[in-house]
């Protein structure tokens, strides 16, 4: 390569190393910056489809098939939690939200649960539970699981909970969501075929770089009238985005609950993939076609999304070091002596 194409390639490449070192600060600053700058919202949000593409290629790019091979050969966990959060979830969520008459009284409200409620896992789950020093294979094979049957359980859903609130189909959601996760999975075959593994793996750092930019295309595209909203009906805007912060932890502290025989640890990541719902692949399977309060409140779900993992990884790095001080404590006592 010419020295002149190397440089102009270097710098980004620093740039996007460089911020892929910063972990979760850098994905909590997303959120606040894309909401500062309003403009951005309406540039980029027509490219939301692309984005949420380029992050579900990245995320089956960088899946460990040797881990995901490994946990599957132990499938009674990996059923239940995706059982839990494919089936479980949007059936408790659809039931209250039918029960308290959320139908009639705030339809836009109930799409934008119910849509919640029955999308898959954030795909960014695994790399965000790496971080946390959790899981992240764990997470990382429930989430191929729950992804792959998606499709499904959001049709069945949406027929049984959604009637006249989409403005499609339950089948033409379900079909727009197996296509969209095909074209994501065979691109990542391509790089993966193209590139390898191992070469994935040694440039870690600037591909968390650059997944962070796209996680930032998407927060500004779906956060562009957040500021708009926040200063024509505050008291909506701010209501909403509480209602954001209780889903999101009531889903993390349910899940953890649930799932704690298998180990604070293992349960809390559980927790965190649970409450981390892919809204970007629902946007692009509905083609935005959504009402302003749907959208309003999928912004407001970006804090809780993009600040937890910052939040919580003390918490979670302290539970981590308590597990290995347990682990070592019981070898030490099982040791001849």
């Amino acid at each position: 390569m010419p020295p002149a194409l190397r440089t102009m390639f270097a710098l980004p490449l620093r740039g996007l190393t460089w911020l892929g070192g910063q972990g979760t600060r850098a994905v909590a600053s997303v959120v606040f910056i894309a909401a500062a700058v309003p403009p951005l919202g309406a540039l980029l949000r027509p490219y939301v489809t692309e984005a949420i593409l380029v992050l579900l290629c990245i995320s089956f790019m960088r899946v460990d098939l040797v881990a995901l091979y490994g946990h599957l050969r132990r499938p009674a966990l990996v059923a239940t939690a995706t059982a839990w959060t494919t089936i479980g979830v949007p059936v408790i969520v659809g039931l209250i939200a039918h029960a308290t008459g959320l139908t009639d009284r705030a339809p836009g409200l109930m799409l934008a649960l119910m849509l919640q409620s029955m999308a898959s896992p954030m795909m960014a789950s695994p790399a965000l539970a790496a971080l946390m020093g959790l899981d992240a294979t764990l997470v990382l094979v429930t989430l191929v699981t729950a992804t792959a049957i998606v499709p499904f359980t959001a049709s069945l859903f949406a027929s049984f909970f959604l009637d006249g609130l989409l403005s499609i189909s339950p089948l033409t959601l379900g079909l727009k969501l197996s296509g969209i996760l095909a074209a994501s999975l065979l691109a990542a075959t391509v790089i993966r075929w193209l590139f390898g593994a191992d070469a994935i793996q040694r440039h870690k750092q600037p591909i968390d770089g650059f997944n962070i930019v796209i996680l930032f295309i998407f927060a500004s595209a779906i956060m562009g009238d957040v500021v708009t909203d926040l200063m024509a009906q505050p008291v909506f805007t701010i209501s909403l985005a509480l209602l954001a912060f209780a889903v999101y932890f009531t889903l993390l502290a349910v899940t953890t609950l649930l799932f704690r025989r298998i180990g604070t640890e293992r349960a809390l990541a559980l927790g965190l993939m649970v409450s981390q719902r892919n809204l970007g692949l629902m946007l692009a399977a509905t083609s935005g076609a959504l009402p302003p309060t749907t959208w309003l409140y999928f912004a407001m779900t970006q804090f809780p999304i993009h600040l937890s993992p910052y939040l919580l990884t003390p918490i979670a790095r302290r539970l981590t070091a308590r597990a290995e001080t347990s682990t070592k404590a019981t070898a030490g006592r099982a040791s001849p002596g």
